[in-house]
């Protein structure tokens, strides 16, 4: 008895089991945070499976419910209940489960039915349950109720959340916008003040917002 799945890339390779909360409205959002953590995607290297193991690890507790092995076939890797999902980078590719004749001999696999999806537990609250599971220094916080916007509408003293290395984000304000110099060709871009040179921002490519939007905190 459980609510299991396995998740494994187009590779099939390697296969993740989970015995409990394997419907789509759990998988969804374990994706997502994993890449709002920044996590490489499982499809890249090993690290994926390791970090996504850590999230869904934190979330059971215990020494059971979640396991990683060789994959073989889509049937032999089939645990019934919400079945496999394939996944690339971060997203669903695919949603598998195996089909059965009028006899229920087995006789292939089929994707997943709209209706056949789980839809029990809303998206930002499994974000939420995910981050609280984490060592709290690894977590998100404010950051995922963060409101997103376009980098382009981003003002001067905007507090900006920026990616830390290893994991999780820091707020910085926003104290310039790239000059005609900026590095990376990054003209116009927003920068903030992160890592600093006898009092200049600008120099570093690494206190500029590159991407095309960003998280800021509410403005008063």
């Amino acid at each position: 008895m459980g609510n299991r799945a396995v998740i494994t890339t187009k590779e099939r390779k390697i296969g993740l089991y989970l015995h409990w909360n394997g419907g789509r409205d759990t998988i969804e959002p374990l994706l997502k945070y994993c890449e709002l953590q920044g996590y490489r995607p499982p499809s890249q290297d090993c690290y994926g499976w390791a970090r996504m193991c850590q999230v869904m690890g934190n979330f059971f507790g215990g020494s059971l419910s979640l396991g990683i092995g060789a994959y073989t076939t889509d049937r032999q890797m089939d645990p019934g209940d919400n079945g496999v999902y394939v996944i690339e980078d971060w997203r669903i590719a695919d949603h598998l489960r195996t089909e059965y004749d009028s006899d229920w001999n087995p006789i292939g696999m089929r994707s997943f039915e709209p209706s056949e999806e789980e839809d029990w537990h809303k998206f930002n609250e499994m974000l939420h349950a995910f981050d609280e599971a984490m060592p709290e220094g690894l977590r998100l916080g404010d950051f995922l109720d963060a409101p997103e916007i376009p980098t382009s509408e981003v003002r001067l003293g905007d507090k900006v959340w920026m990616r830390e290395y290893e994991s999780g984000y820091e707020l910085f304000e926003v104290v310039g916008f790239g000059a005609d110099d900026a590095p990376r060709g990054l003209v116009g871009a927003p920068f903030v003040n992160r890592y600093e040179h006898d009092g200049d921002y600008s120099w570093n490519g690494n206190n500029y917002i590159d991407s095309d939007t960003c998280r800021i905190a509410p403005r008063e």
